[in-house]
């Protein structure tokens, strides 16, 4: 056994209070041995004057979508993907995808995040950014069918099937599956029919995108009669290792269907508001006993992978939604994107505790605007970012180290993501 001593700084507990203490990481299993008083590890990370505290989770995200950073901004979400995303990603190459993974798998590490949730095609390529970089995934292909005919869109639930089968436990167990159809307008109902009890057999939970807007909401009332996580649950969807991302338009009896069926919800609020999507009713969620995680959604619609920057986002709207200044406070806020997050995803992590993964980011304190440090949880929520993160360590192993990336050539990582997405662009053009 080889241990990873994180040592000189203070602890965020899972009860969200802080405390001085070190961390003991054993780096064959990836985790945690004790936190507090420990004996003296084979190899050290020094923490002083830093924060200790899980890695982040992005519960919702699509990496490669880093490749159309600013690309096609200031339009709303139905325009923004027929017009300028779907053309781009239509000319994507699988050598595209995995540049662009591994973008945002290097802003990822750079930010804290250790475990993330990806949605897209090419998946392999994902994969295979996700191993190389030391993340924790869970990983699906987004299944559309919108504009294939029914042998393309068979074609494509098929590909997500076999993604999830085959993909699983990948990265030395790092990576898991989910079967992904992209949203219930985008996918058909009797095709759902066929292919979700099919992701039951074989355990795989269920991953989409639900009521994000009231152009999703609209057609599905008008041509079903009911709410759209109706329609889900009566397509056999919401189950309780099954989660959705976005659910900003959730009425009262969709919250509680949520609720019963134990199913999560990844709140998304920058591309929420980016793309005038609206305001999830997270404190409702959190209220009726929903799981609730954060979710940076891709980089085109936000425009980063900063989850600290989600995270405070997830707490002014959820006053602004709740009409109340304490509603979404900072630990819920803090607790969404660690342990809410791997809850969410199924990942034993989002805690430092005993026994738990080992997915842990180190926090520079040292700076103005951490100072002074009344309630370092409040820091969390309101003042620090992913530029504060001093390490990055996942299942045991360290990515970052004093802000170097180790697993990544991250100059390498920008010059070819640079070059792929503008030819990318040339060839939608």
């Amino acid at each position: 056994m080889t241990t990873l001593e994180i040592t000189g700084g203070q602890v965020l507990k899972p009860d969200m209070t802080v405390e001085q203490g070190d961390v003991l990481v054993d780096q064959e299993t990836g985790k945690i041995l004790a936190v507090g008083d420990i004996p003296a590890g084979d190899e050290t990370l020094d923490a002083t004057d830093g924060l200790v505290m899980p890695g982040l989770v992005n519960a919702h995200t699509h990496l490669a979508m880093a490749l159309l950073r600013g690309y096609a901004d200031d339009k709303p979400l139905d325009s923004w993907l027929r017009e300028d995303v779907w053309p781009v990603e239509g000319t994507l190459e699988p050598g595209d995808v995995r540049a662009g993974a591994a973008l945002g798998a290097l802003e990822s590490i750079e930010a804290g995040t250790t475990g993330l949730c990806d949605m897209y095609f090419h998946v392999p390529e994902v994969v295979g950014a996700i191993e190389r970089a030391g993340l924790r995934a869970r990983v699906g292909h987004g299944v559309v069918t919108t504009g294939k005919d029914a042998d393309e869109s068979r074609a494509d639930f098929e590909e997500g099937l076999a993604v999830a089968r085959e993909q699983d436990g990948a990265a030395d167990g790092r990576v898991t599956t989910a079967f992904m159809p992209h949203s219930l307008t985008t996918v058909d109902g009797m095709e759902l029919d066929e292919f979700v009890p099919k992701a039951r057999e074989e355990s795989v939970p269920v991953h989409l995108h639900a009521n994000e807007t009231r152009e999703e909401v609209g057609p599905i009332v008008d041509e079903h009669g009911e709410r759209p996580l109706e329609y889900a649950a009566a397509h056999g969807l919401l189950a309780s290792q099954d989660f959705i991302a976005h659910g900003t338009h959730l009425d009262a009896t969709e919250i509680d269907l949520l609720a019963d069926a134990g199913t999560g919800v990844v709140h998304c609020p920058a591309s929420n508001m980016k793309l005038a999507s609206g305001i999830a009713p997270v404190q409702e969620l959190l209220d009726a006993g929903v799981t609730v995680g954060i979710g940076t959604d891709g980089a085109a619609s936000n425009n980063d992978l900063d989850v600290f920057d989600e995270l405070r986002d997830a707490a002014m709207v959820g006053k602004l939604a709740a009409d109340d200044a304490s509603a979404v406070d900072a630990p819920t806020a803090v607790r969404m994107a660690t342990a809410g997050s791997a809850d969410v995803l199924g990942f034993d992590a989002g805690r430092i505790a005993e026994g738990k993964k080992a997915d842990i980011a180190v926090l520079d304190l040292d700076s103005a605007h951490l100072t002074p440090q009344h309630d370092l949880v409040s820091h969390l929520a309101y003042a620090a970012s992913g530029a504060d993160v001093r390490h990055t360590v996942c299942d045991g192993e360290v990515l970052m180290r004093d802000r170097e990336v180790l697993t990544l050539d991250a100059e390498q990582v920008r010059e070819e993501a640079e070059e792929r997405a503008m030819a990318a662009v040339e060839r939608a053009r």
